[in-house]
């Protein structure tokens, strides 16, 4: 699919999803965003939904300026998958053991780990960086920092919500670990602190919704900020990587005879900034629901519980600022998906998946959004698909 151009105040909106079938109140949200004065591009996934200040789903692409509402309160928030050497013969006809090791090792919800976990322990994991980064805690936002404790005792663990840990089999039986996180709590309350601070400078009090306050360049509110988004990025980033590890070695431990090896490990974000160069301008591109898709690139398109992922390469179409979808995007919202479905409901729709099948995921349930194949249909031109993924066991918190 090629992209269909609507109308912005101050740039096209470009969007690789039908304009009929997006809901009005999100449509109103990309035409809102198209009115800042600093937006240079406006890019539109095919899992395009209502956000907060900003659809989840759009790129936006500006000059010297950053909406911190638009990022979103998990900063940094993102996908990790790796090919193992097991196969859909060395699993096991029930998997629930395999489901319990998995949550004994890595916390769920708003559970943390009971003591920091070290890195130096965790088979093969790469610390360098390590304490630089946890020294630079020191730099954030000072209202910020009485969480340090909490911080590096999440440092490692799942969250709620649509996070997940997954064990996937692709078409040729090779297994796949997967899962989904950002930035815990520490992310969200660096957000949460910017977006308002954001709020309260001048140039923002004539926007149409206070949620796009920017912070521009060549202010102490701009550095501060970039500062913590950099920062709660590279927290989010290392937080897959510690909860890849632990998987691997619950892996490790189940399936000792087998002795399994891992490939090496995708990881991509998708609600973060990054500084690129397109037409000659510097710009801040923040991608809200939406992966990098630079040509070459690998990253990943889940579904939801019950449905396929899809491991990709990127095409590179700079139409897009050389991006693609972040998943299937909600068609319904939480609370519309706990009206209208039940626990039985979800069952139906898990049907052969190890997981959670109770009222406290319903939320979560396959229905509740849109169908991935066509997701990824509708990003031809964005993406080339390299392995379809069906999970078997899919944790929850």
């Amino acid at each position: 699919m090629t992209y269909t151009v609507v109308p912005g105040a101050r740039v096209p909106i470009r969007m690789w999803a039908d304009p009929a079938t997006v809901e009005d109140v999100a449509m109103q949200q990309l035409r809102n965003v198209s009115t800042l004065p600093w937006i240079k591009g406006l890019a539109v996934m095919p899992d395009v939904h209502y956000g907060k200040g900003a659809t989840v789903g759009s790129v936006i692409a500006m000059h010297g300026a950053v909406c911190p509402a638009a990022v979103g309160v998990d900063i940094g928030c993102g996908m990790s998958a790796v090919k193992t050497s097991l196969t859909a013969n060395d699993l096991p006809g029930d998997l629930s053991r395999l489901r319990a090791g998995i949550e004994a090792a890595i916390p769920v919800g708003r559970a943390m780990h009971d003591d920091a976990v070290d890195p130096s322990r965790l088979h093969g994991f790469a610390t360098s960086g390590w304490d630089d980064f946890w020294r630079r805690f020191d730099g954030i936002a000072e209202p910020v920092r009485f969480r340090q404790e909490r911080a590096v005792k999440q440092m490692g663990s799942l969250g709620g919500g649509n996070h997940f840990i997954e064990v996937c089999l692709d078409e040729t039986g090779a297994v796949w670990l997967m899962l989904h996180s950002g930035s815990r709590n520490i992310g969200k309350e660096l957000a949460e602190y910017h977006i308002g601070q954001a709020q309260k400078l001048s140039h923002n009090q004539g926007l149409v919704d206070r949620d796009l306050a920017v912070f521009v360049s060549d202010t102490p509110e701009m550095a501060a900020y970039r500062n913590d988004l950099f920062w709660a990025q590279e927290y989010a980033k290392r937080n897959r990587a510690v909860m890849m590890a632990l998987l691997q070695d619950v892996v490790r431990r189940e399936f000792k005879k087998a002795k399994p090896t891992f490939g090496e490990v995708i990881s991509c974000h998708h609600n973060y900034v990054a500084e690129e160069r397109y037409e000659g301008l510097d710009l801040l591109v923040t991608r809200k629901g939406a992966i990098r898709a630079g040509a070459g690139d690998h990253g990943i398109i889940p579904g939801s519980m019950g449905t396929g992922s899809y491991i990709v390469r990127g095409l590179g179409n700079a139409d897009s600022f050389n991006s693609a979808s972040h998943g299937a995007g909600r068609k319904m919202s939480r609370n519309a998906a706990k009206k209208r479905f039940s626990a039985r409901d979800l069952e139906e729709q898990t049907r052969g998946v190890e997981c959670r099948k109770d009222e406290g995921v319903v939320d979560e349930i396959p229905a509740a959004y849109k169908p991935i194949e066509q997701v990824i249909e509708q990003q031809r031109d964005l993406v080339t698909v390299v392995a379809k993924l069906k999970q078997v066991v899919c944790v929850k918190g």
